[in-house]
């Protein structure tokens, strides 16, 4: 893969990518790994400069967009959610996040005069997979590469067959909402029900929408730090996209795409 060095290259991937062309160009070297703070705490933050080469994945298809001014804090969307996925009623296992927000919000009781949930404002934010784009931050923490793309919606979804139980994936998420069957030994995770998320069908308020992807995960604030585990294997691999000169002459990375026209 040919390192990118024309700038109408960078601005049409940016524009592919939901962004639109209103990038500078180190602003969009920044976004093509999601997190150079991550790549940093690999130790590859030195590899980022005018020659680094550009990697672009193919995103979701689509995500839940959650409106926090409508939510009753029923929990039919948890409840739908475990009743498709699991064949079972268990919220505390939903893919969705509704019940560690409902009495104290995000900060719980220490969150003062600005605590929310129904002991505070009575605001209860959801808790919902924000189909991270390229490096996913679970699918990269994951030494297994049992999260993969679902062929139907491009959404990362669990293989239970590859997943060891291992909790990575878990500890990676910057939001929390990695979920761990314990009956299984298993991740769990959203992966929009194969293009028809029940917790969206399920809502009674309407305070969920499935709508066309884009790239939210700068709104709003994150419940931990992203990519707070790696195996040193998986981050080799990242070294082969991400460091210039690591791909074998005239080949792409695996798992590359073209930039769109």
């Amino acid at each position: 893969m040919k390192g990118c060095t024309d700038f109408e290259t960078i601005a049409r991937a940016a524009e592919s990518a939901g962004l639109g062309a209103a990038l500078s160009r180190r602003g969009f070297l920044m976004f093509s790994a999601c997190a150079a703070a991550s790549l940093a705490a690999m130790g590859l933050h030195h590899a980022w400069g005018a020659d680094a080469p550009l990697v672009i994945l193919d995103n979701s298809k689509g995500l839940i967009l959650a409106d926090p001014t409508r939510c009753v804090a029923c929990q039919r969307c948890e409840l739908a959610c475990t009743e498709f996925n699991d064949g079972r009623a268990q919220p505390s296992l939903a893919r969705i996040k509704i019940g560690r927000a409902v009495n104290f919000g995000l900060e719980g009781p220490t969150g003062g005069s600005s605590m929310q949930g129904a002991w505070g404002q009575g605001l209860v934010i959801q808790g919902v997979c924000r189909q991270c784009p390229h490096p996913v931050p679970c699918a990269t923490a994951c030494p297994n590469e049992a999260i993969k793309a679902d062929p139907e919606t491009g959404a990362r979804m669990v293989d239970a067959a590859a997943c060891v139980g291992c909790r990575l994936c878990q500890r990676a998420c910057p939001w929390g909402v990695i979920g761990f069957d314990e009956e299984a030994g298993k991740s769990v995770k959203c992966f929009l029900c194969h293009g028809q998320p029940k917790c969206v069908e399920a809502c009674p308020a309407e305070a969920l929408r499935y709508v066309p992807w884009r790239d939210i995960t700068r709104e709003g604030g994150t419940r931990g730090a992203a990519l707070s585990v790696i195996a040193p294997a998986q981050a080799a691999a990242c070294g082969q996209c991400h460091v210039s000169g690591h791909a074998p002459a005239g080949e792409k990375p695996a798992g590359t795409q073209p930039v769109a026209e």
